[in-house]
């Protein structure tokens, strides 16, 4: 839905996104705290991270490289010298009342992303965002509001746990250049997968290492832009579209009403589907911005950032491209490498998999179990090798194919515990391909049901369905069925 389609008309929807990632890695950005997810409140933390009077940070060398890493993969300018400052604000979660980011000079600057968008007839159009800059800080604690409504507003506590703070975060702000949600929705996933291509984050936006704010305004074709209104922490995709989509209809309505919009941060409440007031923006000045004292300017030598640049992986427009030419059609190319199974995908292609066959099976059957068991991909202890024996034992005829669904079930429920061949073999799901003992099946099947032959014999072809049925119930689904017809005609019609 173009802003054409969304807004009445005369009215254009304009918005940038400033997407946080929390970088992997196995310490924090200024200090040695670890930056395991899930640990016990405030376990994870120093004098350093809970800004302790007399306490130096120390800046994080991986983390540098792989935000170096990230901006190059988003065709971005690396500043040959840049500095850490302090932005200055109280908030509970924020320990010493400042956060240490950058902010006149960027790591990164003047990158883009190219994204396709699916249009309502269904092709796909090529939209460039560009992204105004890059830059590397620190996340902050977390809040737990206890009470009814799990928010600020109507807790009866609140609990501070400090265990997220300085956990190394990059920023990335996008240019003001989307005009839709389905573009604002396109980016997000596309960086999402680049991020994850690049293996600097894990870009899990259930765990909170992704996060996306939008800036949204409107303005009647041909004006200057107008007021925006920032919506934060949305946490899916799907919320994005919507967030934008409501506050781009009631800003209008409101400059409709003669009203004016003001400059303030907003929640979006997904069950009610609204956006509501959390407070007035603050303007960069109340920041009091200046540079940290304690920590020098970080130089990115030319020579090591062509390093780190050859290091780039292979990137998911690349990767969709390539699964393409492989005989994938574009959906699936597109669910493989946002899902995070192009790693699973190119080893069992290379161990001999059919390749539409091993993507149907991890776009379908794989994600619908994991999704509805709670594990993911990487816990799942499917690998390509499991995969290609899989499609082996299909092509050689010891599984048919709804018996080698049940295998991939299997060893899904048991995390690889066992190979297809061993699955198949000791729970007696194997194909009963025996000629001899399908003869005698079929010739049973045949003298139980006369009325049913005597129907195929009259011409009536597809009568021979329900013979095959009851060959397959006797060899409890087990009976090569293209064996089974085969055989069966020859007992029917000679």
């Amino acid at each position: 839905m173009t802003s054409a389609a969304l807004l009445p008309e005369g009215w254009e929807l304009v918005v940038g996104l400033e997407v946080h990632v929390e970088l992997s890695t196995t310490t924090k950005m200024w200090c040695g705290c670890s930056t395991v997810f899930g640990a016990e409140p405030n376990t994870n933390v120093c004098p350093v991270c809970t800004g302790q009077p007399g306490s130096l940070p120390v800046v994080n060398a991986r983390a540098v490289e792989d935000a170096t890493l990230l901006g190059l993969a988003l065709n971005g300018e690396i500043e040959p010298r840049c500095w850490f400052h302090r932005k200055n604000y109280f908030y509970p979660d924020l320990a010493k009342n400042y956060q240490i980011s950058q902010y006149d000079v960027p790591l990164v600057h003047d990158g883009h992303l190219d994204v396709e968008v699916e249009q309502a007839d269904g092709t796909l159009v090529t939209r460039r965002v560009g992204i105004e800059r890059l830059h590397m800080e620190e996340d902050t604690g977390k809040s737990l509001h206890v009470g009814d409504t799990g928010r600020l507003h109507g807790a009866d506590r609140s609990l501070i746990d400090y265990n997220r703070c300085g956990i190394p975060l990059l920023e990335i702000v996008s240019d003001p250049d989307i005009r839709d949600p389905e573009t604002a929705q396109a980016y997000l996933r596309e960086l999402q997968a680049i991020v994850r291509a690049t293996g600097v984050s894990d870009a899990r936006m259930e765990e909170g290492s992704i996060r996306c704010d939008a800036n949204v305004s409107v303005r009647r074709l041909g004006e200057p832009l107008g007021t925006r209104c920032e919506i934060k922490n949305l946490n899916s995709v799907r919320s994005l579209g919507r967030a934008i989509a409501y506050e781009a209809k009631r800003q209008v309505a409101v400059l409709d009403d003669g009203g004016a919009i003001r400059l303030e941060t907003r929640h979006w409440d997904e069950g009610r589907s609204v956006t509501e007031t959390l407070r007035v923006k603050e303007s960069v000045t109340d920041y009091r911005y200046f540079p940290d004292p304690d920590l020098v300017a970080v130089v990115s030598d030319p020579e090591r950032v062509e390093a780190i640049r050859a290091g780039l992986p292979e990137l998911p427009a690349a990767a969709r491209a390539r699964l393409v030419a492989a005989g994938l059609s574009p959906s699936q190319a597109v669910t493989v490498v946002a899902g995070g199974s192009l790693r699973v995908l190119d080893a069992a292609l290379a161990a001999g998999a059919d390749a539409s066959r091993a993507a149907n099976w991890l776009t379908g059957d794989v994600t619908g179990q994991l999704a509805s068991s709670g594990v993911s991909l990487a816990d799942s202890g499917l690998t390509g090798a499991h995969l290609a024996e899989l499609d082996a034992l299909l092509t050689e005829g010891t599984l048919s194919t709804k018996l080698a669904k049940q295998v991939l079930m299997a060893l899904l429920d048991e995390r690889g515990a066992r190979s297809p061949r061993q699955l198949a073999h000791e729970e007696g799901l194997e194909q009963v391909s025996d000629e001899g003992e399908l003869t005698r099946i079929v010739a049973q099947v045949v003298a139980d049901n006369p009325g049913t032959v005597d129907t195929v014999r009259g011409g009536n072809d597809k009568a021979i369905g329900a013979l095959v049925g009851q060959v397959m119930k006797a060899t409890r689904g087990q009976a090569d069925p293209r064996k089974t017809n085969e055989l069966l005609r020859a007992a029917i019609l000679g």
